[in-house]
């Protein structure tokens, strides 16, 4: 009966022990991204698009403001991923109009200076399972959706001789949502070093034509609850529909820090 009675209280407490490691695990990351920025941006469909390629010191040259951070929750082998990013820039550029004919007379091309504004957040939200979950490597296998939210606008600065309806300023905001798949792993160096990689594809023509990112982190354990990584990430959306087509790249170096808890 004793031996029973203990048996049965170990099994509790064994119980008890394997609950708590089931419980919810949570890290929030902040970080800071340096993207280059390349791509086309066309408003409207009067106007021609305007290109752009620009590193990542001419960004920060140009950058108004910009919040990037991510955060996992994670239960046994189920995982929840999210990633917020938002950027604000304005650039100076500049785009020709081709000569015309009207009545017999030729209208040479003109090269028409423009303000470029670009505001882009994304919010990307998946669940997942992980299908590897060993101590020295994690696969996690994901699905969601990335939601985008982009203003640009484009002003002529001057007034255009030949052109009197070319209009000075054109803008346009668009929020729209993108189906995703994606995957994410882990791989556990030494107990302080590890390497983190993920990416996803999406779009599919719901949203985007296409949307697609790939990030690689190495990371460093300071303490059980707070680590410090370094890597790279790239993000692309081409997105054309009713009158603007935004196909933009973003892809340069990345720092942060992340808490567990």
């Amino acid at each position: 009966m004793k031996g029973r009675l203990l048996l049965g209280i170990c099994a509790w407490f064994a119980a008890g022990a394997a609950h708590a490691d089931d419980s919810w695990r949570f890290q929030v990351t902040p970080y800071i991204w340096g993207p280059g920025l390349g791509g086309d941006v066309q408003p409207i469909s009067r106007l021609p698009p305007v290109h752009f390629d620009r590193s990542l010191g001419e960004i920060l040259d140009n950058l108004d403001a910009a919040f990037f951070m991510n955060a996992t929750a994670r239960k046994d082998r189920f995982v929840i991923f999210g990633d917020f990013t938002y950027a604000n820039l304005t650039e100076d550029h500049s785009f020709t109009i081709p000569s015309i004919h009207v009545g017999g007379i030729t209208i040479p091309s003109v090269h028409v200076p423009v303000d470029v504004k670009i505001s882009q957040s994304s919010m990307t939200v998946a669940g997942g399972y992980s299908v590897i979950d060993q101590p020295q490597f994690v696969l996690d296998l994901l699905g969601g959706a990335r939601l985008w939210h982009v203003e640009a606008e484009i002003d002529i600065p001057v007034h255009i001789p030949h052109f009197p309806h070319l209009p000075t300023s054109a803008s346009e905001t668009r929020t729209w949502v993108d189906p995703i798949i994606g995957a994410r792993a882990r791989l556990q160096l030494t107990p302080d070093w590890s390497l983190i990689g993920y990416a996803d594809v999406g779009g599919f023509g719901a949203g985007s034509d296409i949307t697609w990112q790939a990030v690689g982190t190495i990371n460093y354990r300071v303490t059980d609850k707070f680590f410090v990584s370094a890597g790279y990430r790239h993000m692309a959306f081409d997105y054309d529909k009713d009158g603007l087509n935004l196909d933009v790249e973003m892809g340069g170096p990345l720092v942060g820090v992340t808490v567990r808890f």
